[in-house]
């Protein structure tokens, strides 16, 4: 992805589909988010912001895995997307992120 057109405007069905393909390309992007959530979920967090279990990502990517040459790039505007897969993927975690109505879902 390079360029301006790349799927990174943050609305609309690009980002969709940009969002569908890195899904597709970093599965691992995936798990690590719901082993965060679940992890917050079993220390009694009741809800939570994406935002904070995507920055947790990005420490392990770039700190705890020591891994500077990480393969992906973490995107914000996925991480809408990402809370909703993770809600409506697992039963358990349904309601559990703060999120807003997206534009690209208008």
């Amino acid at each position: 992805m390079s360029g301006n057109d790349n799927g990174y405007d943050a609305s609309g069905p690009r980002i969709e589909s940009a969002f569908r393909e890195f899904h597709k390309q970093n599965p691992s992007v995936y798990v690590m988010l719901l082993e965060y959530a679940k992890q917050a979920k079993r220390r009694g967090a009741k809800h939570m912001g994406i935002a904070m279990l995507w920055e947790r990502l990005r420490w392990y990517v770039v700190v705890e895995s020591n891994d500077s040459a990480s393969p992906y790039k973490l995107n914000n505007n996925y991480r809408a997307h990402y809370a909703r897969l993770l809600e409506e993927s697992e039963p358990d975690l349904r309601g559990f992120f703060t999120t807003r109505r997206l534009r690209s879902w208008a």
